[in-house]
């Protein structure tokens, strides 16, 4: 196994952290592996802001759901679809800019950042950082919009904490392969597969001193109690992606 591939396999979430800073070249190796995933048509529709001020990492951790991991890392960044840029280039070129309005638009966006908050996450770790994805940013992005000044076809996507580890964690088991990895078309008869992480999951817990739980009851129980998760709904027409083509 290469170091590449050993990076990417023993990655860890931590919501615990040092306190001292992540220095600056190491922050931009993180952001310029970001801006060299590949991305739609060569569109680059994502922008990150680092956010390291304590009172705006502060207000970010209340809008994320009162996560106290985001004010406590040294560094908070905000992974957002942008076509903002794409707009200005539509001007600049005297073409009419609709693509807002085309469900796709959120598919592409959603799919870039993804690509780059995974390249931005394998290049902390491959630094010595420990990191943690936030999808919470999306509970209240009116607020986030509007403490990091997004312009029009500007939104935010997902927040990462970044920061050197304060605590030592064992790997989190995954679901079997046979899950998530189908050939030629999808397998659907997974119960099994469920039931037998179920078991690893408990396991798990179990070795932390934690409550045992299966993860199909975590996740059910997630779903049923978020079965609408954030404002994105009304935030983002507001931000010029109106989904005029999606049918109902």
């Amino acid at each position: 196994m290469n170091e590449v591939l050993r990076t990417l396999n023993n990655h860890r979430s931590f919501r615990k952290y040092e306190q001292r800073p992540v220095e600056a070249d190491k922050l931009r190796l993180i952001i310029e592996a970001a801006q060299s995933a590949p991305s739609w048509v060569n569109g680059q529709q994502v922008t990150v802001i680092a956010v390291q001020n304590e009172q705006r990492k502060q207000q970010l951790s209340v809008l994320s759901g009162n996560q106290k991991h985001v004010a406590d890392a040294p560094v908070f960044l905000v992974f957002c679809m942008d076509f903002y840029r794409t707009k200005l280039a539509a001007e600049l070129e005297g073409q009419p800019f609709e693509s807002s309005g085309d469900v796709d638009a959120l598919l592409v966006g959603a799919v870039d950042v993804g690509i780059a908050l995974e390249s931005a996450v394998a290049a902390a770790e491959s630094l010595g950082l420990g990191i943690i994805p936030i999808g919470g940013i999306r509970r209240n992005t009116a607020g986030v919009i509007e403490l990091l000044q997004l312009p029009e076809y500007v939104f935010p996507v997902v927040g990462l904490c970044v920061g050197y580890p304060g605590e030592e964690l064992p790997k989190k088991p995954r679901l079997p392969l046979e899950a998530v990895y189908h050939e030629e078309c999808y397998n659907p008869d997974l119960r099994g597969s469920i039931q037998e992480y179920n078991k690893a999951y408990r396991e798990y817990h179990k070795d932390l001193g934690l409550t045992e739980r299966d993860w199909s009851a975590t996740i059910a129980h997630f779903y049923a109690m978020n079965p609408q998760y954030g404002d994105a709904g009304r935030t983002l027409p507001q931000q010029g992606f109106t989904c005029d083509n999606l049918q109902k």
